[in-house]
């Protein structure tokens, strides 16, 4: 029903990243109050393998995603991890040029400090500004690139 919703409405990316940014403010703010030790050393675990994955770019866009699905899993709600996949897989058509593009990955990497950070001093509030920033500032990217850039990825229609 979503991929068909995508396709037909004219608006589907606005819908799409608007439902991204309700989604991922929210769980941000309760991977704060709920993540434990281990699972903030996952976290760490995934910010680092991002961070490394500037040596191998063909790798950044995996990793970019492993770090908002860990901070799904953090939640220690099974439903989350599962709408995060989805949502990764109807962003698919826009997702991969602008994470790739050029300056962006130093960019997305010093905003996922800023989110992780947050969410090991268990401060709610920043991390949700931290991923609202984040997604915001992605957000501009996805119009700028779907209606500006020359071959840019187009919205689904």
């Amino acid at each position: 029903g979503a991929r068909h919703l995508l396709r037909s409405e004219p608006h589907s990316l606005d819908h799409l990243k608007d439902a991204r940014l309700f989604l991922e403010t929210g769980l941000a703010r309760l991977a704060a109050e709920r993540a434990d030790a281990a699972g903030i050393a996952s976290l760490k675990v995934r910010l680092d393998e991002h961070r490394a994955a500037l040596a191998r770019l063909e790798e950044f866009l995996d990793r970019d995603m492993a770090f908002h699905r860990e901070i799904a899993l953090l939640t220690r709600n099974p439903i989350f991890p599962a709408i995060i996949e989805a949502t990764f897989t109807w962003l698919a058509a826009y997702y991969r040029s602008l994470v790739r593009a050029p300056g962006a990955e130093i960019l997305t990497l010093a905003e996922h400090e800023r989110i992780y950070q947050a969410i090991a001093r268990h401060d709610p509030d920043e991390a949700a500004a931290a991923m609202r920033d984040h997604l915001t500032r992605a957000n501009e990217l996805y119009r700028r690139v779907s209606t500006d850039a020359p071959g840019a990825v187009q919205p689904l229609s």
